[in-house]
């Protein structure tokens, strides 16, 4: 008896195994998904277009739903890129289980922006449900969470502002300050004056 179920057991398991991991179509779902974060860097509105399906169900790390139409009309409306910032993203431990013509992506999305000598990491688990049709995969659902920053990055990166800042108001560098500011800032200064950002 024990012999039996040690052998149904270990068949369960390997036929687990075996169909997690056969994702026959895994090599061109790991390049369409390369692709399009290559695109989506650029804010290229056909990269954007050929990924996401026309019925596109899409829930932010923001708590934001949104269709494809939504995501187009940021794309187009989006600003243009400064200069000095650069934007990347790339996917780290992409896990890949494939159902016939409906594939589950998993994956850690990595998001770097760089503007001149500041690098901001952000790092988010992002899950898509991608769909055959007519011969192409197309994304008809995604879920994106942001992970929090280790307290480590978080200090630096407080550290590196705050520095940042001391230097371009002894400077008086307006464009590096608006940079840093938030609308909403407000200094209270050491005699208890208000400064806003716009000040």
């Amino acid at each position: 008896m024990y012999r039996l179920l040690s052998l149904a057991a270990a068949g369960f398991f390997l036929s687990i195994t075996a169909f997690s991991q056969t994702a026959p179509d895994a090599a061109e779902l790991t390049k369409l998904l390369n692709d399009f974060l290559a695109g989506a860097g650029r804010n290229d509105a056909a990269m954007h277009d050929r990924f996401w399906a026309e019925d596109l169900i899409y829930t932010g790390s923001a708590g934001r739903r949104v269709s494809k139409a939504d995501i187009m009309k940021d794309v187009s409306s989006a600003p243009t890129l400064v200069k000095e910032q650069r934007i990347t993203y790339s996917a780290e431990d992409v896990r890949i289980q494939q159902y016939s013509d409906t594939a589950i992506v998993a994956f850690r999305l990595v998001a770097k922006v760089e503007r001149r000598d500041n690098v901001d990491i952000t790092h988010h688990f992002n899950t898509g449900t991608f769909l055959k049709r007519d011969g192409k995969w197309q994304v008809v659902s995604w879920q994106a969470t942001r992970l929090p920053r280790p307290e480590a990055q978080t200090t630096k990166q407080l550290l590196a502002i705050d520095e940042r800042f001391g230097k371009a108001t002894l400077a008086a560098d307006v464009n590096t300050i608006e940079e840093i500011l938030d609308e909403s800032f407000i200094w209270t200064q050491d005699a208890g004056e208000q400064v806003t950002g716009k000040q």
